[in-house]
């Protein structure tokens, strides 16, 4: 599916709820079931009596009715713990040395034009580090609401916005205010349904064309989807990251990178940026 050319057909979306779309009655009963279910669970549970890991929070999206809650959920993480860059968290893992402390490192999935807008400006006032996993085919590129990629691929389900990616100027400038900028491949295809060659052009020629428009080189991989054993094999793909040059290698499975962890297999806590305070207790007190 080709992006579509009338940008001026449809606006870029700009909030969650355009995100969204309309949700059913049944959708808002399970979010709010599961808001107080999660929210139950977190009694009693502290993210300070954990220690000794690095925590990977990371996001798809933070929408204009986002910001608030997003920068409210990173001062909370600044409480109990340091936000580092991708780098240094890769290479406190590879020393193989004990983790003394809390480190959280902050990601984001898909490369929406929507973080540059308005994550970044938080994350720069912050002074967190951050990196943007980019799909290279997406750069630059919008879709209708009702295409193949824009509802099968990312999930919009909005009708009357179009779904936006960054540029490569807003990549460049993001990289400037000290953002990294990795491969999440180039065309977001699931890894797992993939051939081994087609893998490897995933990688690779994800990987150059960031080099070629960034000038940096690309060290930092981060597989579409994410569950291990469903969307990508990790002892395949993880040894052919490792062949293309990368560093390390992010999934989607939840919990905390400890010593002795591979920086070839990140666990990462997914988080939307309008969930409750008590939701980021109890996933981020939770191995």
């Amino acid at each position: 599916m080709t992006p579509f050319e009338d940008k001026n057909k449809f606006k870029p979306t700009d909030s969650y709820k355009e995100w969204l779309g309309s949700k059913s009655t049944n959708q808002k009963i399970r979010g709010m079931f599961r808001g107080l279910a999660i929210g139950a669970l977190s009694v009693g549970k502290d993210i300070g009596n954990t220690a000794n890991w690095i925590r990977f929070p990371y996001y798809h999206h933070v929408f204009s009715d986002e910001m608030r809650g997003f920068e409210r959920q990173i001062r909370y993480l600044k409480n109990f713990g340091e936000f580092i860059g991708l780098n240094d968290a890769t290479n406190f893992l590879n020393t193989g040395k004990e983790i003394n402390g809390r480190y959280f490192c902050l990601t984001f999935d898909d490369g929406l034009s929507c973080c540059y807008k308005y994550a970044l400006p938080i994350i720069r006032d912050l002074q967190i580090p951050a990196a943007f996993y980019v799909v290279t085919n997406m750069v630059g590129k919008s879709f209708e609401p009702d295409s193949l990629v824009s509802r099968k691929v990312f999930g919009f389900r909005g009708t009357n916005t179009s779904i936006e990616f960054l540029t490569w100027d807003q990549c460049r400038a993001s990289a400037q205010a000290g953002v990294t900028i990795g491969s999440h491949t180039k065309s977001h295809r699931r890894l797992s349904e993939l051939t081994l060659r087609e893998v490897r052009t995933e990688l690779t020629a994800s990987k150059l064309e960031i080099e070629t428009h960034m000038g940096i080189v690309c060290e930092h991989f981060c597989a579409p989807y994410g569950l291990p054993g469903e969307d990508f094999y990790l002892k395949r793909d993880g040894q052919l990251v490792r062949e293309t040059g990368y560093r390390s290698f992010a999934t989607g499975s939840r919990g905390a990178n400890k010593k002795g962890d591979s920086s070839f297999a990140l666990k990462r806590d997914h988080l939307l940026a309008n969930w409750d305070i008590p939701q980021l207790r109890y996933f981020f007190s939770t191995s």
